[in-house]
């Protein structure tokens, strides 16, 4: 009776994988993960590669069990280190999804982009944040693309600027700070803060001098460095509200 057949040690199928594949002239070298754990090692959550990996053997092909020889690990990666290896494919390779998965994914950022406006922006004219609805139809009309390999927050504000160019009346909502700041400096930083406020709402003169105040998002950081510097880590800003939004009803 014949002896049965060995599989070749260089195959080894693997089902049920996530699979991140790179390339490098022409080579391909995949490698079999956890889908979830792909994910946060990228965010920097998971620290353990083991966690992520289902097998540090690189592969040519994962779903046939090929793996990719020596020789071309040590073209592509100048190392035949499995282990760093798998970092470098993990960092730089493509996550590959399913045609369903990447249409999820999809309608999930742009719904998540779409949220991210509508928190963070308002209708320049009645100062009120503008429905999801209008802000995803914008986003059809003018066929915005979105990217998965690009933070929502990152699109969101190339989305803004989109919309603008595009006539929508749209801008940052402002935000709302209280500042403190030692009584005998409050007269020598008032001018400076002036010229980077939209609005004072509130100053009060007593052991300190406090302000309320209405600024651009993008004059934040400014103002908290001013703060500092001149009153050298006395003073205090603190955020009342991060995003100004006129949420009253309309009178009919």
């Amino acid at each position: 009776m014949a002896a049965p057949l060995k599989q070749p040690q260089t195959q080894k199928p693997l089902t049920n994988v996530a699979v991140v594949r790179y390339k490098y002239k022409n080579k391909r070298f995949e490698i079999a993960c956890y889908k979830n754990k792909v994910l946060s090692w990228r965010r920097g959550v998971e620290k353990d590669i083991s966690e992520v990996l289902q097998t540090e053997t690189i592969f040519k092909n994962v779903q046939r069990g090929i793996e990719a020889p020596a020789k071309d690990l040590k073209q592509a990666f100048k190392t035949t280190n499995e282990t760093e290896i798998c970092k470098i494919i993990l960092e730089k390779g493509q996550l590959q999804v399913s045609k369903k998965e990447r249409k999820d994914g999809l309608e999930a950022k742009f719904k998540e982009i779409a949220t991210i406006i509508c928190d963070k922006c308002v209708d320049k004219e009645t100062k009120k944040p503008f429905p999801v609805s209008t802000i995803e139809n914008a986003m059809k009309e003018l066929h915005f693309n979105i990217k998965m390999n690009k933070s929502s927050k990152v699109q969101a504000v190339e989305l803004i600027s989109v919309l603008k160019e595009n006539n929508m009346p749209i801008e940052r909502a402002q935000m709302k700070l209280k500042i403190d700041i030692p009584k005998q400096i409050g007269k020598k930083i008032k001018p400076d803060i002036q010229g980077l406020v939209i609005n004072i709402e509130k100053e009060i003169f007593g052991m300190k001098y406090q302000m309320t105040v209405y600024i651009d998002p993008g004059n934040y950081r400014t103002i908290c460095d001013l703060v500092n510097k001149t009153t050298k880590g006395q003073g205090n800003v603190q955020v009342l509200d991060m995003a100004v939004q006129n949420l009253e009803d309309e009178q009919l």
